[in-house]
C-alpha cells in the first residue's frame, strides 16, 4: 500500500483509496468552462492556503502548456473532477487557460475518418 504523501492515495490491489468525488469537496461543476483540450499552464503564482494534494499534482503537471484531458490522465480521476480542481487553481491565479483551436470542424467526416484509420493501424 502506498505510504501517505506518496503520489496519489493509491492501492496496488484495490486501486484508489479515496473516492474522486471526495477530491472536490463533493463539487461536480467547475467555476469555469474547460473543454478536454483546453490547454492549462502554471502562472508561477503560489496559491494562498491549502488545496490539497491532487492540486499540487495538477499544477505540477501544468509547468508546461499541457490539454485537461492530459492532466486527468496522470491524476487517474475522472475528467470532471480533474475540470473542477483545475479551475480551483484558475480562480486563485496559479494556472491560466486557453481554450482550444480548432482549425477544422471537429465533426468534418473526412477528419473523423482519418482518425478512425489511425486508430485502426495502432491495433
Amino acid at each position: 500500500m502506498a505510504a501517505a504523501g506518496d503520489g496519489p492515495w493509491l492501492d496496488d490491489a484495490a486501486g484508489r483509496l479515496v473516492r474522486p468525488f471526495t477530491v472536490s469537496n463533493g463539487r461536480t461543476e467547475p467555476t469555469i468552462a474547460l473543454d478536454l483540450m483546453s490547454q492549462v499552464m502554471a502562472t508561477g503564482v503560489t496559491p494562498l492556503g491549502y488545496l490539497g494534494p491532487e492540486h499540487a499534482q495538477a499544477l505540477d503537471l501544468c509547468r508546461a502548456p499541457v490539454p485537461v484531458a492530459e492532466v486527468a490522465a496522470h491524476l487517474r480521476l475522472p475528467a470532471v473532477v480533474t475540470k473542477v480542481l483545475l479551475s480551483d487553481l484558475v480562480d486563485c491565479g496559479a494556472l491560466t487557460t486557453k481554450p482550444p483551436a480548432f482549425h477544422h470542424n471537429p465533426t468534418d467526416r473526412s477528419l473523423l475518418e482519418a482518425v478512425l484509420d489511425g486508430l485502426r493501424r495502432q491495433l
